[in-house]
């Protein structure tokens, strides 16, 4: 059964509703800070393996639909961005770009001993590495061709998928509980569902704050969001195959911080933070459930028990370097809590699941403007190179054992 861009966007937004239904009803998930993405996507994911398990039907979505809300929500994340709340960013940005680099060695490392000690070749724990889990879906695609042309490993495609989509859920799981045992070591108190918003910089970092919101200030950023996707998408097709080659989202999130600060400093316009906030985290929500209703754990099942155990090892690693490393290395502050669970989303899964871990986070306890302005911005400029850079060496080395 094909479901088309209408029908994808109508069970996207109900999976959003029971995801929102379920979250605030059922302590469990509200106590551990699940996002409503994950948990309303993950449930239309079970229903749709059943139905494929006992009556094998299939269900295809429309994956523009995905990716559009995908590029909606980075150029929401670019056209945030102020030049003059960047530069904040400044040391604690460069440490957690270390603290970044140190998971991506760490991942590749255990991968690697570990296939070797479960009698597999090496390149299959960099495909349970850092590959699919720090690089996510889009990396898994790019790198399992390589595996494949160089090391014939046999079905890397669907491996890379399967553990990336693992990582995805893992990632929007454990983000919660960890922010949860930092908060409880804190003695955080929990700030009250109707507090106020002063500071509108900090509305992104509480989506249940009621915006204010104008027919016009949504056309404004309606008009600059649909640049961002369309130079995005030229850059993207301008750049391939040249040295400047990067994801289609980057380009996008960089053409939103050019107009952004252009429109800013250059003629004094002010950008509608409410509004360019909104939709950004519609496009998060909307992109995250259909990411989530269109997993076929059928093949999560059916990875093999070396490569399960190995993806088990690196979400309890994730969970323990996010805790220990991640939390002390960026200050154990409020600050480093929320980067913490935003770690946990993009260590294991990718950049949204990160903000949706943090939003989950700012909405109990307030807002965090250091932790949005850093994972965002390491997430989506800078882990891609420093993992491929990193992932050159380790494929060196799995070279040599191979």
């Amino acid at each position: 059964m094909i479901f088309d861009i209408y029908e994808t966007l109508a069970l996207a937004c109900l999976a959003l509703l029971l995801g929102y239904f379920l979250v605030k009803r059922v302590k469990l998930l509200n106590d551990f800070n699940i996002p409503e993405p994950v948990v309303g996507g993950f449930i239309v994911a079970v229903a749709v393996t059943i139905l494929n398990q006992v009556w094998e039907l299939t269900f295809t979505f429309d994956t523009n639909l995905q990716r559009t809300m995908m590029l909606v929500f980075f150029s929401s994340i670019g056209l945030s961005a102020n030049f003059s709340r960047l530069v904040k960013g400044g040391k604690p940005l460069i440490v957690f770009l270390f603290v970044a680099a140190g998971l991506i060695i760490i991942q590749n490392t255990v991968g690697i001993l570990g296939s070797i000690a479960l009698g597999l070749k090496p390149v299959y724990g960099l495909i349970a590495g850092s590959v699919t889990l720090t690089g996510g879906h889009g990396t898994g695609v790019a790198w399992a061709e390589v595996f494949t042309e160089q090391f014939g490993v046999q079905g890397a495609m669907e491996l890379a998928m399967a553990c990336a989509t693992f990582g995805l859920v893992s990632g929007g799981l454990i983000g919660g509980p960890v922010a949860r045992f930092l908060l409880k070591r804190m003695k955080k108190a929990e700030i009250e569902e109707d507090e106020s918003v002063d500071d509108i910089e900090a509305a992104f970092e509480k989506p249940k704050y009621r915006r204010k919101i104008n027919t016009r200030s949504i056309i404004e950023t309606v008009t600059m969001m649909s640049i961002c996707l369309f130079v995005g998408q030229y850059l993207d097709a301008s750049t391939k195959s040249t040295i400047l080659q990067l994801p289609t989202f980057v380009w996008c999130l960089f053409t939103g911080v050019v107009i952004r600060n252009t429109l800013s400093h250059l003629f004094k316009f002010k950008v509608a933070e409410e509004a360019v906030d909104v939709l950004g985290t519609v496009g998060l929500s909307i992109f995250l459930a259909i990411a989530l209703m269109s997993l076929k754990l059928w093949e999560l099942a059916g990875l093999a028990l070396p490569i399960f155990i190995l993806l088990i090892v690196q979400v309890l690693i994730m969970a323990l370097y996010s805790t220990f490393v991640t939390y002390r290395a960026m200050g154990k502050d409020y600050d480093s809590v929320v980067l913490s669970a935003g770690h946990c989303g993009f260590g294991l899964g990718a950049t949204p699941t990160a903000v949706a871990n943090m939003q989950v986070i700012t909405s109990h306890y307030g807002p965090s403007h250091k932790a949005f302005l850093i994972v965002p911005m390491v997430g989506a400029f800078f882990i891609d190179l420093l993992n491929a850079s990193l992932l050159k060496i380790f494929v060196e080395i799995a070279t040599y054992f191979h």
